[in-house]
């Protein structure tokens, strides 16, 4: 069971004693100053490398701190090929300083393609390149499109992270729509339950969850509850803290009694403190790492205080 992704990823918060999730979301604007210049901006292999430095700088700050991190796909993707080679290389780069890494690529299709997806970015990193342990995947065209990222993360111990309830404020157009009496969210995460208690883990891992979860935005903590309590086996993927508004009162009822079941992702809010008010004064461009590491451990603190998550010790 050592190799199932439930119980690593509940290995990681019990080490770490909080469940943060760094997201790697780099922007060209957003780096601090020196790391690119100006007439490199419209270079796409000069942005990919500022990417890769800036992003192993981020994970070397973190990677004493907190169990995984989140790489966002599309701000390498569009730096073509050579952002593509650097996402490979911040992987293997997190993977090497003992942080879990869930890929945040939001992908499916059907047949044979979701399964090419599924090998790409959760399949041996010897035979594939990314090796990610775990993928964010949408729900859209069905059960059967999920079934492959299932086998596939189960052959090679990795997770798969559903959207369920997203944090975006576009996203109840559709995910709130009521279908048989419940809103569509309802029906995505019922699936998402019976796709996670097919992936526990040998009940003498002592882990409640699969290898399957659900994404679940911090944006809407009523939502987040009554999911919570629908998918008990299911670890959720929250993002929307920080930046986008959610706080740690807002993700409490994410958790189980023992501070496991959920992650919860910060990207801007950690990985550009350095350009806050809060911490722009003390540590600028120049302590751009410092700021980092500061609004990491304000992050846990947070968690620690108002959350379930302050049972897990380290």
């Amino acid at each position: 069971m050592e190799n199932h992704f439930a119980v690593k990823l509940s290995a990681a918060l019990r080490r770490c004693g909080n469940p943060v999730l760094v997201g790697l979301d780099p922007r060209a604007e957003s780096l601090p100053a020196g790391m690119l210049a100006s007439d490199d901006v419209e270079r796409p292999e000069r942005v990919a490398a500022a990417f890769g430095e800036f992003c192993r700088g981020v994970i070397d700050v973190v990677a004493p701190l907190v169990p995984a991190v989140k790489p966002q796909a599309a701000f390498f993707e569009q730096q073509g090929p050579a952002g593509m080679v650097v996402l490979a290389e911040v992987i293997a780069h997190a993977r090497s300083q003992g942080l879990l890494v869930i890929l945040d690529g939001k992908r499916n299709d059907i047949g044979s393609t979701a399964t090419a997806y599924a090998h790409a970015y959760l399949g041996p990193v010897e035979q594939h390149g990314w090796g990610a342990d775990a993928l964010t995947v949408s729900p859209c065209l069905g059960e059967d499109s999920l079934e492959p990222f299932v086998e596939v993360a189960m052959d090679h111990g990795g997770g798969v992270f559903v959207l369920v309830k997203t944090s975006n404020p576009g996203g109840g157009r559709f995910q709130d729509l009521v279908a048989d009496g419940r809103p569509l969210y309802a029906h995505v995460g019922e699936l998402v339950q019976q796709l996670a208690q097919r992936t526990l883990p040998d009940a003498s891992s002592g882990c409640l969850y699969g290898s399957i979860g659900a994404v679940v935005g911090a944006t809407y903590p009523e939502q987040l509850h009554q999911l919570r309590q629908s998918l008990p086996n299911c670890w959720l993927l929250v993002p929307g803290f920080g930046a986008q508004g959610g706080g740690a009162a807002d993700v409490a009822s994410a958790f189980d009694e023992g501070g496991l079941g959920a992650i919860v992702n910060s990207s801007r809010g950690i990985i550009f403190a350095h350009s806050q008010d809060r911490y722009r004064d003390k540590f600028g461009d120049a302590g751009w790492q410092q700021a980092v590491e500061a609004a990491t451990r304000d992050m846990i603190g947070q968690l620690r205080e108002h959350t379930p998550a302050g049972q897990l010790t380290s």
